[in-house]
């Protein structure tokens, strides 16, 4: 397997993995400026300062974005990360001084590992202390560490899962790289519409089923007791284009494209999917088919991003 491109410069990456307790967090830490965009979807999303970000609000600035492990109580990484960041002078400007603006988002694996072990703000602390520049680290690590897809009959058959990374270049010379973290109730599917990582079979034999195959063919529903009814596939986008918040916001949804195309099912009532999208670059005026560009290979390499986490 060919080594990707790394992310665009002055993005850096960290994970905190707790492998005992089966969960973790990762860090995504942007340059100072950048710009931020994120898209929610499915039923059950845990977010934190996702509003802050959109297109309407005021701030101009993303710090760093959060991904975690633990379900609703992961969501304190965050905390850690906002005090890294306020450390080391980084944050929105205020007043009464810098405050680091950090969305995070998380995927349920309580049932993974210990219940009790959770990312907390010495976990997300960590994560941005271990932040460097580089392809990061992938598989079952950091926010990855306890993800698994294709729960339709349960975690037992379910395929393990982790972290991802992609990267590509537009014509222009922009990088756009994603990191993303597969915890799908459905399956991951390849470029060619197989099965990459599904439920295995019933009678113990290698290799995957179709979750979406099982669903069309079912005659009543599924045992819901054993079911981990949440689920999520996190997506966070870099790129050192130069884009507004609004451009931003497109070019997440069309990063979202990417999560459809590489998980099936895909938004449930029982997912909880978001995707961040970070721009860096400042060095000339956004323009209109920079945005679509980004969006368009955002969609290609959070697709690849997410097939990586379960390879």
């Amino acid at each position: 397997m060919t080594t990707p491109l790394p992310p665009p410069e002055g993005f850096s990456i960290g994970h905190w993995t707790d492998r005992e307790g089966a969960t973790g967090c990762t860090a995504i830490v942007a340059p100072p400026g950048s710009q931020g965009g994120v898209d929610v979807r499915g039923g059950g999303p845990g977010t934190r300062e996702t509003d802050v970000i959109g297109p309407l609000a005021g701030p101009a600035e993303v710090s760093a974005v959060m991904l975690s492990g633990g379900s609703a109580f992961g969501l304190a990484a965050a905390d850690g990360a906002v005090h890294w960041l306020e450390r080391h002078g980084r944050g929105y400007p205020t007043p009464g001084g810098r405050v680091p603006i950090v969305p995070a988002a998380i995927i349920y694996d309580l049932v993974e590992g210990r219940s009790g072990s959770r990312p907390d703000a010495d976990a997300g602390y960590a994560a941005c202390d271990a932040a460097g520049p580089g392809v990061p680290e992938r598989g079952r690590v950091g926010a990855g560490t306890g993800a698994a897809v294709g729960k339709i009959h349960g975690r037992e058959r379910a395929a393990p899962a982790g972290v991802g990374y992609a990267a590509a270049r537009t014509g222009t010379g922009f990088t756009v790289a994603a990191v993303a973290v597969a915890n799908a109730f459905g399956d991951v599917i390849g470029a060619g519409g197989e099965v990459l990582a599904g439920p295995s079979p019933e009678d113990g034999r290698e290799g995957s089923i179709s979750t979406a195959e099982e669903i069309a063919t079912m005659e009543a529903p599924p045992d819901w007791q054993r079911i981990e009814e949440r689920n999520t596939t996190l997506a966070c986008v870099m790129t050192d284009a130069t884009m507004t918040k609004a451009q931003c916001t497109r070019a997440a949804r069309m990063a979202s494209g990417g999560v459809a195309r590489a998980v099936e099912p895909v938004f449930s009532d029982v997912d909880g999917d978001v995707a961040f999208l970070l721009a860096s670059g400042a060095a000339a005026p956004a323009d209109r088919f920079t945005s679509i560009a980004v969006g368009t290979l955002a969609a290609r390499v959070t697709a690849e991003a997410i097939r990586d986490a379960v390879r």
